[in-house]
């Protein structure tokens, strides 16, 4: 258990959470450490697990799981009959266990008297957090909410880690709802409050900007000081028409007189901003390593509120030279000999690795699992005790090699009990390097900022171009549980990865729906099924169109056909007949069906005898009934729909009728989920909208971009009037221009319909058009009169230019754009 930690009893957590005691086994348990997802158990016997309900889950049905694994401490709200022979554990019964873990952590919080500093705002909140722990690090000893554990669920976690070898706590809090802030102001109970900014994000849930605006200042009813930027018109003026906000003592700063600090001046090059200001009749500035807005906006909050902590100028000038880029994100990239390569290497704490072992933990594309580690800096704990929990927390995440990098982590090596090597620096580690170190295994990069593992990641990946997708499975899983919202509880999901899931990546993306308990996964061809089989995907696989080659593979891989007509099912049975192997269990299969759209799918009159022929094959088994709407998003064929929908219920009826099991019912697609909720039947199909891309502008708005293609600026070139540019002279400069070439071209996947001006590109704040023809490798935009050099970031499609308003632009759909990008492109995926 960690040194300062307050130390909890079972029977003392069931007082302080007003629970009932409905099996104890050993109450006197000490616990140290809190879960509420079951796949990030490290310590059993020190954890007591709460049983959170959502919508779609319920923590009470990994009990069992968890009870097999060590675990024997539970916080429950549901009647522990279910769990009969765990007579072992200590249950807490509760009326909702949410709110059980919220009361337990605002008790924690009071046990300690030390300054708490609470964040809120739209953007900005992670990085003046982590900002502030690297500035105030080397004199405070800081806990902090790991990553951007800032929800109703993460702020309790965060809140947990506070103990007495603490002596300042930061701590950021965000919402998505109207009534969430004065949850989350129990448990932080700050006593000094930053406001970043205001912003769109939440929008939706919320009647005004004022409405957002005062609930996120809930957060600071009870501060002593509150700091924000009177530049931020609306923000102050409802601040100063508060009553219980306007009476504090207000520490601001912006541009005009009378603020606390005034900024008097922000100069900026290209990497690098000074910042002048007025504190307290005096000049004084600060120089930062960031030229853009958002970092200077962020770094000025950290100045003021050093400043008025009474932290020495000289100081703060030194350290703010030090600030580094905040990893928000853990990236998984494409590395040399089979690798994958998950780089995480600008922070490093004990939460934060157990965050990206357990994202480490969810890659099955190879079996060997490696963590480069380096130092832990500015800790504050004991370093045996600190490397004994790395070694446990290492071997409960499975991991099969660690590479330490380190004068301190070097000295503890015999602590570790796996496959090791130690080196003093990370040159040192790519001096001894060698081309076989690495091979078939995916790696986790996790160091220290000052140790500059970019320098390792840049070596593991596989080489590529500049031109890069990015992926962010944050969103895919915002979307996921967007549509989830929208089901009934018991309807499944089906999600499509066809076609490289959309161009997105096939088991990358497979492994991270599987860890959201997706019900079913859907591949066009057998040999994608094949490829997720190979890399660990254990999930129902449903092969769309299986053909004579590839039934075999279909019965070995335990892959589940598409049946579609009498010839695929002739194809399958023979298959089964012809196979050496044992097959253990009937193979599971699909049966579509006609109903308007005339593609593919049994017609009606073909039921009977495909009833005769299913009744005498003993080794199938239907496992789902499906059809497929033909215009499910447009209401002017809403009557036709109906119609669709009517006819499979029919025939629905017919096959189900004749068998003695249950078979799920399917038919709306994304579209659907949200037109015909009584098509909802057993089980729907995501596809292009799970990946941020709905048919109609109604679920758009809460859907989030998954897929961003970037790629940067090679060269710039001054051409004359009259002059032209590429292929056939197609381009023509009416006057001076300055151009840049951009490394993609119609091999990665970038129409040619989009050159001579009819493609759209974004840059530095500016859309920008494209000149002359789409070469192969490469094209051109117009970046007259636009502050642009080499190096520079150029936005293909993503937040700033959506993929729907490129496929305008191409008189084409989104699928064809994501779905057309080359194998070439290197796909990078990320979560926070």
């Amino acid at each position: 258990m960690p040194h300062g930690r307050k130390q909890y009893s079972v029977s003392e957590i069931s007082r302080i959470i007003n629970g009932q005691m409905i099996l104890s086994s050993n109450p006197a348990t000490i616990i140290s450490d809190i879960l509420f997802d079951s796949r990030h158990l490290i310590y059993p016997d020190h954890t007591i697990f709460f049983a959170l309900k959502s919508r779609k889950n319920d923590g009470h049905k990994y009990i069992r799981e968890l009870y097999s694994k060590g675990l024997r401490n539970f916080v429950v709200s549901a009647s522990p009959r279910d769990w009969s022979g765990l007579n072992d554990a200590n249950f807490i019964l509760v009326k909702n266990t949410l709110n059980s873990l919220q009361a337990l952590c605002v008790h924690h919080r009071s046990q300690f008297e030390y300054p708490v500093i609470g964040i809120t705002g739209s953007n900005g909140k992670t990085v003046i957090k982590e900002w502030l722990v690297h500035l105030l690090g080397v004199k405070r000893n800081i806990v902090s909410n790991p990553k951007s554990y800032n929800s109703q669920i993460g702020v309790p976690i965060s809140v947990w880690q506070m103990n007495s070898n603490n002596d300042l706590a930061i701590f950021e809090a965000g919402i998505s709802m109207p009534n969430e802030m004065s949850r989350l102001q129990k448990i932080i109970q700050p006593e000094i409050g930053i406001f970043t900014n205001i912003g769109q994000a939440h929008d939706e849930n919320f009647n005004s900007l004022d409405q957002k605006i005062k609930e996120k200042l809930l957060l600071f009813k009870n501060v002593k000081t509150l700091i924000y930027s009177r530049d931020h018109d609306i923000i102050d003026q409802l601040i100063k028409t508060d009553p219980e906000i306007n009476t504090k003592q207000l520490f601001t700063w912006g541009k005009a007189a009378g603020n606390d600090l005034v900024i008097l001046s922000v100069t900026k090059n290209s990497s690098q901003t000074q910042i002048a200001g007025l504190y307290d009749h005096t000049k004084i500035s600060i120089q930062i390593p960031f030229a853009d807005d958002a970092s200077v906006e962020n770094a000025i909050h950290c100045w003021a509120l050093m400043l008025f902590l009474g932290i020495d100028q000289p100081f703060i000038e030194k350290q703010m030279l030090s600030l580094s880029p905040v990893a928000m994100r853990l990236e998984l990239k494409e590395g040399n000999n089979a690798c994958s390569v998950i780089n995480d290497s600008y922070s490093l704490d004990i939460k934060s690795l157990s965050i990206a072992l357990d994202f480490l933990k969810q890659q099955k594309q190879n079996p060997k699992k490696t963590v480069v580690l380096s130092d832990f800096k500015q800790s504050g704990r004991d370093k045996d005790e600190l490397y004994l929990e790395v070694s446990d927390l290492l071997k409960s995440k499975q991991i099969n090699r660690l590479i330490g990098i380190g004068p301190e982590i070097s000295k503890h090596h015999n602590k570790f009990n796996l496959e090791k090597d130690f080196y003093q620096d990370t040159d040192a580690f790519l001096e001894n390097i060698k081309p076989d170190t690495f091979g078939n295994e995916t790696i986790l990069l996790k160091g220290a900022r000052i140790f500059e593992f970019e320098k390792i990641s840049r070596f593991l990946q596989l080489k590529a171009h500049e031109t890069v997708l990015e992926i962010n499975l944050d969103a895919l899983i915002h979307n996921l549980n967007f549509y989830r919202s929208r089901l009934d509880p018991t309807t499944q999901i089906m999600a499509m990865v066809k076609a490289f899931s959309y161009g997105t990546g096939s088991f990358e993306i497979a492994n991270i729906l599987q860890n959201q308990h997706i019900e079913y996964l859907a591949v066009a061809y057998a040999d994608e099924g094949v490829e997720l089989r190979k890399a660990g995907i254990s999930s129902p696989i449903m092969v769309m169109n299986p053909d004579r080659e590839s039934m075999r593979a279909i019965i070995q891989y335990d892959l589940e056909p598409e049946i579609y007509n009498m010839r695929t099912l002739k194809l399958l049975r023979d298959s089964i007949n012809d196979f050496n192997g044992v097959l253990l269990k009937p193979v599971n299969i699909h049966i579509k069906v006609e109903t308007g759209m005339f593609r593919l799918g049994f017609e009606k009159s073909d039921i009977p005898a495909l009833i005769s022929i299913l009744e005498s094959s003993k080794n199938l088994k239907i496992r789902s009934l499906f059809s497929h709407l033909a215009a499910s998003e447009d209401p002017k064929h809403d009557v036709f729909t109906r119609l669709q929908i009517k006819r499979f219920k029919e025939i629905g009826e017919m096959i189900k009728g004749a068998f003695n099991y249950k078979m799920l019912l399917h038919i709306v697609n994304s579209a659907g989920i949200r037109r015909f909720p009584e098509a909802h039947f057993d089980m729907v199909r995501l596809g292009i909208s799970l990946y941020g891309i709905a048919s109609h502008l109604e679920d758009q708005k809460f859907l989030r971009n998954v897929s961003t293609l970037r790629s940067t600026i090679s060269q710039t070139k001054h051409v004359p009037a009259n002059e032209t540019i590429g292929y056939k002279r197609e381009g023509v400069a009416k006057n001076d221009m300055t151009i840049a070439v951009i490394p993609i071209g119609y091999a990665d996947g970038l129409n040619r319909v989009l050159g001579n001006g009819n493609g759209k590109m974004y840059i530095n704040g500016h859309l920008v058009s494209t000149v002359g023809n789409i070469c192969m490798d490469m094209c051109m935009i117009d970046i007259t009169g636009i502050d642009a050099e080499e190096g520079d970031e150029v936005i293909i499609f993503g937040d700033e230019y959506p993929i729907t308003q490129l496929a305008e632009d191409m008189e084409t759909i989104p699928y064809e754009i994501l779905t057309g990008l080359s194998q070439r492109v290197k796909r990078v995926y990320f979560q926070e």
